[in-house]
């Protein structure tokens, strides 16, 4: 994305990540679920945020449709409005990464190269959980009745159908949500999240 800003410099504040870190005993983390339509990503992550505030953890959900309703309302769903909606979430969730909350974010983000972009910019506070599904158990899911509607040619551009998702090459995290239960994924994830 080209800059348009000019005539701005970084302002330094007098409070450190490290020092709302240390307030709230936890450390600031992204947790990004990635995978199809239909394979558990919303599903996962609101448990392991129900566990982890019953923890006593401070945390953030950002769900890929409640984010469209208000801050990526205007974009659509062609490849380059799929990259800014990507772009826009990882500047969202970076400011939450550096309040010291963990933060758990829920999208198809189905390019490679964005979700890579935002562990280059996190580094070690960044966890790519790819929640693993085929593609047909997804369509048999149907939460929200989109394969359904892609089957009678009512949505085109749709993620696995006609068009692509890149499969995570190096996640730190893999749940199979066709072979484990919520409660398992959830399990494992917070085994994660305490040795970070």
């Amino acid at each position: 994305m080209d800059n348009k800003s000019t005539n701005i410099v970084w302002h330094k504040t007098n409070i450190t990540k490290q020092d709302r870190e240390k307030l709230l005993g936890q450390k600031g983390v992204l947790l990004w679920f990635t995978g199809l339509s239909g394979s558990g990503k919303s599903t996962i992550a609101t448990a392991l945020e129900q566990k982890l505030w019953e923890l006593g953890k401070l945390t953030y959900l950002l769900d890929g449709d409640n984010v469209r309703h208000g801050l990526n309302g205007d974009l659509g769903f062609s490849e380059e409005d799929r990259k800014e909606n990507i772009r826009r979430i990882k500047e969202v969730a970076k400011l939450f990464v550096d309040a010291g909350v963990i933060t758990i974010a829920s999208f198809i983000a189905p390019f490679r190269e964005d979700r890579d972009s935002i562990r280059r910019e996190l580094g070690d506070r960044f966890v790519e959980v790819f929640v693993n599904c085929p593609i047909e158990v997804c369509a048999s899911r149907d939460p929200k009745g989109l394969y359904e509607k892609v089957k009678n040619g009512e949505i085109r551009n749709f993620t696995g159908v006609d068009s692509p998702y890149e499969v995570p090459l190096d996640c730190e995290v893999e749940i199979k949500s066709d072979e484990v239960s919520v409660e398992e994924a959830v399990d494992s994830l917070l085994r994660i999240i305490s040795n970070l």
